[in-house]
């Protein structure tokens, strides 16, 4: 999703304000509105039919994504606004259980198994610089027994 798709969505939403009731629109935070306006693509044009569901016509997601905050945060009945919140917090949860499954990442399993493995001594051999162990061939040979 790009800016221009949040700006064609700021612009159908401003244009479904319109046909809903002064006194549902009164209920938004002039904030809000004062940003779908500013970010609004000034040169999309579209025609909302309040006679045809939002389905019914060329609707983006983002904009009934929009719609339907607007609808939980301002419109709601408590009792509308806590199964919406429901819904949203199952929703939330079985994408996150479906991450768990795919990735099956589990840190502190791994960190667990890293703690257990038996440690394995090396013994580390450091080899003399080549012109040093030449110069001792060398005082070998030299050298009387």
């Amino acid at each position: 999703m790009s800016g221009l798709d949040y700006s064609i969505a700021y612009s159908q939403v401003l244009e479904i304000l319109k046909y809903i009731p002064s006194a549902d629109y009164n209920k938004i935070p002039k904030e809000k509105i004062d940003l779908f306006k500013e970010f609004a693509n000034k040169d999309y044009n579209f025609n909302y039919n309040p006679d045809k569901t939002l389905d019914e016509q060329n609707v983006s997601k983002i904009t009934k994504g929009i719609i339907a905050i607007l609808f939980r945060d301002y419109w709601a009945t408590p009792e509308q606004k806590e199964k919406i919140l429901k819904l949203q917090n199952e929703k939330r949860e079985e994408v996150e259980q479906k991450k768990r499954e795919k990735y099956n990442i589990n840190i502190f399993e791994k960190a667990d198994n890293e703690l257990n493995k038996p440690v394995v001594a090396m013994n580390v051999v450091k080899k003399k610089k080549w012109y040093k162990r030449l110069l001792k061939k060398i005082k070998a040979i030299f050298t009387i027994k």
